[in-house]
């Protein structure tokens, strides 16, 4: 792994990747998301991820999506028929960002469907566990649940893990930096 300190400029150290890697575990574990656990800037007791896909003609394409942390990459889903199912199978690069409690992060990669079966009901229960009620619907090879998000467009909801190639933080406490790190 490649370590640049962005933050040289402001004699800022480092930024350490395992630090930044067990606040998403911290954070994004299933029931960090409990009244009280979250900072009051959040939202309602949860993080907000933000996707950005690439529409046909090169233009940036940004939603926000219910992803989740496991296996060291983020995990979320969406219908294959909106705009952002429909780019990611078309072109699977894309850039996920969420802020943490203590550290800004974005992850650039490649989006890649989940199509085994064993992971899908892995991730199923682990968003069950979230307070998300899904399950796998075998003959689809993706999700359903009584409800999702309102963009995320009708059942099925197919499964995409991001595999990054890079990624930067800026970390919002002290002792402040910023840095990036291409994997």
């Amino acid at each position: 792994m490649e370590t640049i300190n962005l933050a040289e400029l402001y004699d800022s150290p480092t930024m350490s990747w395992e630090a930044v890697h067990d606040r998403l575990e911290a954070d994004l574990e299933p029931g960090a998301n409990d009244p009280g656990t979250r900072s009051d800037n959040r939202g309602p007791q949860r993080y907000t991820c933000w996707l950005h896909s690439l529409n046909a003609d090169g233009s940036p394409h940004a939603n926000a999506v219910g992803a989740t942390w496991a296996d060291e990459r983020f995990w979320f889903v969406t219908g294959l028929d909106t705009r952002r199912g429909r780019n990611l199978v078309r072109d699977p690069r894309c850039v996920l960002a969420v802020s943490l409690r203590e550290v800004d992060l974005v992850i650039e990669g490649r989006a890649a469907l989940v199509q085994d079966p064993a992971l899908l009901e892995r991730l199923a229960g682990r968003w069950a566990a979230e307070g998300w009620p899904c399950e796998v619907d075998a003959s689809a090879g993706a999700l359903t649940a009584p409800y999702s998000a309102q963009s995320a467009g009708p059942p099925p909801w197919h499964v995409f893990g991001i595999e990054a190639a890079s990624a930067h933080g800026v970390e919002v406490v002290e002792p402040y930096g910023a840095t990036r790190w291409r994997f």
